[in-house]
């Protein structure tokens, strides 16, 4: 066995230097009396295509950006697995994700607090944390903020096409709206994004630069979380720090305060897994063996499932007829490089629309992001005729679905089981987002541009044919969450109490969007930064709480 060196000593140390963990190192290090280490697996975000907009597309399956991640093959696809980018870089996700700032619906932070049986979960809770890391283009209101960390900007480029397809929802009965973040996101609009002057703005910018500069910050990048250092004494179950492996040596760090497990949806409950924490039977199975049974760790997995619904038209730009010609290119180019406009400039999707799958829904459940182009799946190339993409999620699904090591050595990639339209309300409401979808392309705003469906094709019309239909196009839009959700003390499968505190284990808290016990109503960074952003207040809080009997101790 190689000896492992100590990488020393620190109050707090972070696990993962995306969206949480940069979130973290900025607040914990403002008191300049704690010491803080961020260990990250990925390298720096210094990668050119990480900042150009249009660069997602270089990013996602890049073993530079991406964890290169897949699904297990899925029966709600019809076997079929999925890539499944997760960032490795800091900034994590926010690094190579579609810049759509979207916070969700109130009712989703409602539901938050009934199932931890915590107030301050809910909307009017969470709403000031929201506002106070925002830098919005409008300045500060009752809904957003001015000065804060994470800068928020209208898109750089309109099309005609988009919005025509605006008109037609309009006409098909979704409201125009102008801000998708008031805790009613039902309408249709284009989406803000989290740019600056059309450069990618993310976390590793916005938080984690900052507190670089800070003497109390170490961050060690390139460096594989092996396992937590769990303790068991008279005393009880605590983590103490962590092992792991970079530049080619073992090293083992000591937390004296706390351990922050900000890994994400997947790497969270890997590395919980693979230091004995999780569902017995599992750990066992691995030859690992299980220090805290706790059976939630991996499971309750919930992810919005895009369907993919291609339209060909005809007299309209598109990103297909720009970007398939040597002058098309050229005058993208030129376009970025002289406005920082443009094609290059844009998110993934450029409008979006919120709306009910049918009239008895409480709320918004379908999500849309309209796009100007089509290709037959992510990395291939555009089609070479003009069309739009419109692609609709069920922003609640009912399935659930699960992550669970498939070995004990730490460098194996886990298994991933989404279990896409598990359930037959899934399957439905694929059905009826479907046929919504082909209400919208026939509207009068849209005739113009004859809208032809090229996928999945009008040969499915049975709820049947539909939902099949649906699992042969659909991806996911890379919103996993729930993996160690947060509940009350009653609930087997609550990893988490209400201050993402690890139940069983004194000095390990999980900070990332595998706590939120549902999916929220949209994408899911800017939440994970509001959830971050409470963790280091209760953190904050629980070392000030300490602070008499340390004092006292010391004496």
């Amino acid at each position: 066995m190689q000896n492992r060196e100590s990488a020393g000593t620190y109050d707090y140390v972070i696990i993962g230097g995306g969206t949480a963990g940069c979130v973290l190192a900025n607040r914990l290090t403002q008191d300049r009396n704690v010491r803080v280490l961020l260990i990250e697996a990925g390298g720096k975000d210094d990668y050119v295509w990480i900042h150009i907009p249009v660069g997602y597309l270089y990013c996602i399956d890049n073993p530079r950006t991406d964890w290169l991640f897949r699904t297990e093959a899925d029966a709600g696809l019809n076997g079929r697995s999925l890539i499944y980018p997760r960032g490795k870089v800091l900034g994590g996700c926010s690094s190579i994700n579609g810049m759509i700032y979207m916070r969700g619906q109130q009712g989703d932070y409602d539901r938050w607090a009934e199932a931890t049986g915590d107030e301050r979960w809910r909307w009017e809770k969470v709403l000031p944390l929201f506002v106070r890391t925002e830098d919005h283009h409008g300045g500060a209101n009752a809904f957003h903020g001015a000065g804060g960390e994470w800068r928020v900007e209208r898109q750089r480029l309109r099309w005609d096409i988009l919005d025509a397809f605006r008109e037609a929802a309009r006409q098909t009965g979704i409201p125009n709206t102008e801000d998708f973040n008031r805790g009613d996101n039902e309408g249709c609009g284009y989406f803000e994004v989290n740019q600056r002057s059309g450069i990618r703005w993310n976390t590793a910018k916005a938080f984690l630069r900052p507190a670089s500069q800070r003497g109390n910050l170490t961050i060690m990048t390139g460096c594989h979380v092996e396992k937590l250092k769990i303790v068991q004494d008279a005393q009880g179950t605590r983590c103490t720090g962590v092992e792991f492996s970079g530049g080619g040596r073992a090293w083992t760090v000591t937390a004296v305060r706390e351990t922050l497990l900000c890994a994400g949806a997947i790497g969270s409950p890997q590395i919980l897994q693979l230091s004995g924490i999780g569902p017995a039977p599992l750990l066992r199975q691995h030859g690992i063996r299980p220090l805290v049974e706790s059976p939630g760790v991996g499971e309750n997995l919930q992810d919005h499932l895009q369907i993919r619904m291609v339209f060909k038209v005809k007299g309209a730009k598109t990103l297909n007829t720009l970007a398939n010609s040597w002058h098309g290119k050229l005058r993208i180019g030129m376009q970025y490089l002289i406005n920082r406009s443009g094609p290059m400039a844009m998110a993934p999707s450029q409008l979006g629309a919120f709306t009910r799958s049918d009239p008895s829904q409480p709320s918004a459940n379908l999500q849309y992001h309209v796009q100007p182009l089509s290709l037959d799946r992510f990395g291939e190339p555009l089609h070479r005729f003009p069309a739009f993409t419109a692609s609709v999620c069920n922003l609640r699904p009912t399935s659930r679905g699960h992550v669970r090591i498939s070995s004990a050595n730490a460098w194996a990639a886990p298994r991933i089981t989404p279990n896409y339209l598990a359930t037959a309300e899934d399957r439905r409401v694929a059905a009826d987002s479907l046929r919504l979808t082909r209400r919208i392309a026939a509207a009068p705003a849209l005739r113009s541009f004859a809208p032809e469906e090229f996928k999945p094709g009008t040969q499915f019309s049975s709820d049947e044919e539909l939902a099949k239909a649906a699992g042969d196009i659909a991806t996911t839009i890379f919103h996993p969450v729930g993996t160690c959700k947060m509940g009350r003390d009653d609930d087997a499968l609550a990893v988490v109490d209400s201050e993402l505190r690890v139940r069983g284990v004194e000095g390990l808290r999980v900070v990332d969007a595998s706590v939120m016990p549902f999916i929220t109503s949209g994408n899911c960074n800017s939440p994970t930064i509001m959830i971050a952003d409470r963790a280091a207040d209760l953190v904050l809080a629980a070392a000030q709480a300490a602070l008499p009997r340390a004092v006292l101790e010391s004496v």
